[in-house]
Formats: C-alpha cells, sequence, structure tokens
C-alpha cells in the first residue's frame, strides 16, 4: 500500500470519529502564582468540538484519494 492509500484511510477513519464523538477533551495544567520556589497550578479541563462539516469532509476527501490513488495505481 502507498502513502496516498495510508492518508486515504487515515482521513476516513478520523472523519468517522470526529462524527461519532463530535469532539475531544483534555486536560492542561496552568501556573496561577509563582513566588520564589512556591508554586501553585490549576487544572483546566478544555473541550474541542469536532464540526459536523469536518467530519463529513475528511470522509469525503479520503474516499476520493482513496479512489482516485487506486486508478493510479
Amino acid at each position: 500500500m502507498n502513502s496516498i492509500k495510508f492518508v486515504a484511510i487515515g482521513l476516513i477513519i478520523a472523519g468517522i470519529l470526529g462524527l461519532a464523538y463530535g469532539g475531544f477533551s483534555y486536560t492542561k495544567d496552568s501556573t496561577v502564582v509563582k513566588i520564589g520556589t512556591l508554586e501553585i497550578s490549576a487544572k483546566e479541563k478544555k473541550t474541542v468540538n469536532i464540526p459536523m462539516w469536518a467530519g463529513i469532509g475528511a470522509i469525503v476527501v479520503g474516499g476520493l484519494l482513496l479512489v482516485m490513488g487506486s486508478k493510479k495505481g
């Protein structure tokens, strides 16, 4: 399998996961106060939403790459 097919399959999988989950969240550590050696930090939970059009677009582009890549090879 060539690299175009790997990218195509990756886009299709990413698009399906984006549609299924709708986004992802992660925890970010940030320093609130730092005085000398004393440091107080806080954990913030951030959420990234993936738009539906981006998931559908990734699936379509991945499918097109997969079809066009197989026609050339």
